[in-house]
């Protein structure tokens, strides 16, 4: 046997590499008309997808079920050759079925067609063979072909179970933003190791809560007072309490400069004049993800923290959340 030279070996690297893009590639031109039938399917699926493939395409088939699952999709992976023997109990009406075979006549993929057609669940189906079994048998057909695999024999499935896999990514990424799937969801599956950071914070671990730091006015103190104390307290905000000590407004540095734009005369104004009323606000209780959610979809960059009473305990900023990594 002829022993391959270190050129040779970079050579062959670099080819497998360019067939396998290439692959990809070619996939674009699949991109139409059957793919976005498939993604409303999918998205309208009121059950789970269920994927199913044998061998290679099963487990690029497990992969892309666990893709769609963590971006919001609830998927499930199913043997086909362990569906004959009670598994395929799990697939019901409500369900969609990926199936996944280059040659698009895998037997065992075959076997669960009766099934699939007797309840009348929708398939789409995922093959290299257009005119294949599964093609014809599937109410979707996505093209994955390739021109060859990246195995010098053409055999092993290489360029094939690449672009399968990025067809589960395409489909699932468009999911997710047909879904509007946001970062928060995305950490609440991942709550744990580097994807997950710091969502497990609740808000009283973040939250500043020492009283003499507090920006609190209550609501007949001057304009000028307030000012005074937002500028002391550095946060940005106050936030501003009737005589019960109830949150009724917040004063922020944005209501400052309207105000002066919209005033001349500053002095006789109290802090109800000019706050914002009913402002947005969380419980200690709520998680850090929570109030990131909150602060991002209002444009706020400090959150008042109440109690039960809707009584400030706390405000959270978004550099804790930054620091603790929830952001």
């Amino acid at each position: 046997m002829e022993t391959m030279t270190k050129s040779r070996i970079n050579e062959l690297a670099k080819e497998v590499l360019d067939i396998e893009a290439n692959s990809i590639l070619r996939l674009k031109n699949s991109i139409g008309e059957e793919f976005e039938k498939a993604v409303d399917i999918m998205y309208n699926c009121k059950g789970r997808v269920i994927i199913t493939g044998m061998g290679k395409s099963g487990h690029i088939g497990r992969k892309i079920a666990a893709t769609l699952t963590s971006t919001g999709t609830p998927s499930y992976f199913l043997h086909p050759a362990e569906s004959t023997h009670g598994d395929s109990g799990i697939i019901t009406r409500n369900d969609v079925v990926i199936a996944i075979s280059n040659s698009g006549e895998t037997q065992e993929l075959l076997n669960l067609l009766p099934l699939i057609k007797r309840f009348g669940v929708t398939m789409i189906g995922m093959t290299g063979k257009p005119d294949s079994t599964l093609a014809h048998s599937s109410d979707v057909a996505l093209d994955i072909s390739v021109e060859k695999e990246a195995c010098p024999l053409n055999k092993a499935p290489t360029a094939s179970t690449t672009a399968t896999l990025a067809m589960g990514d395409a489909l699932a990424v468009c999911l997710l933003e047909k879904r509007g799937f946001t970062k928060e969801d995305f950490l609440i599956f991942h709550p744990s190791g580097a994807l997950g950071k710091g969502f497990t914070y609740k808000v009283a671990d973040l939250m500043l809560t020492d009283t003499d730091k507090l920006p609190i006015a209550k609501e007949d103190n001057s304009f000028a007072e307030v000012i005074e104390l937002i500028s002391e307290k550095k946060l940005g905000m106050a936030m501003i309490v009737n005589n019960e000590g109830v949150l009724t407004g917040v004063l922020t540095d944005g209501d400052i400069r309207r105000t002066l734009i919209k005033y001349q005369n500053i002095r006789p104004l109290v802090a109800k004049d000019v706050m914002s009323a009913n402002p947005k606000h969380i419980s200690s209780k709520d998680y850090g993800a929570s109030a990131l959610n909150l602060m991002e979809k209002f444009s706020i960059t400090a959150l008042a923290v109440v109690d039960d009473n809707n009584k400030p305990v706390g405000v959270i900023h978004i550099h804790d959340l930054l620091k603790a990594g929830v952001a």
